[in-house]
């Protein structure tokens, strides 16, 4: 468990990367070391990929990245800032992650129905039919 523990002071010391990458356990026996690194790595990577390798990127002038700087978001005006602000500071990617692994809004069930979620094109809160 030392391990673990060293792993996440490693990835709490990242600055911001395209793409941060799991090889995993299919056994899912690893199952406890990604529930307790992913979420740091989660703040450091746009795109977190799971059993894959990234693809190459062809740096252009209509490149359009979305890296975060690992930076936690500063309150505005001595008070909290707005949810948006955080979720719109930094776009998130899950590539290959196993459903369980998703947060619950990303999930094919709806968590308590209540979330409206854009599928198909289409505005929704009924659950993903696969």
């Amino acid at each position: 468990m030392d391990d673990v523990r060293q792993l996440c002071r490693v990835a709490e010391c990242l600055e911001g990367n395209l793409n941060g990458l799991f090889l995993l356990d299919l056994s899912g026996s690893d199952d406890a070391v990604y529930d307790q690194v992913a979420p740091v790595l989660r703040e450091r990577v746009g795109r977190l990929l799971n059993d894959k390798m990234p693809t190459g990127v062809a740096v252009s002038p209509a490149m359009n990245m979305a890296v975060p700087t690992g930076d936690r978001p500063r309150r505005i005006h001595g008070g909290g800032h707005p949810a948006s602000l955080r979720r719109f500071a930094m776009l998130q990617c899950y590539d290959n992650v196993r459903p369980a692994r998703l947060p619950a809004g990303l999930r094919d069930a709806n968590p308590q129905g209540s979330m409206w979620r854009l599928v198909d094109g289409r505005w929704t809160r009924d659950d993903v039919m696969t």
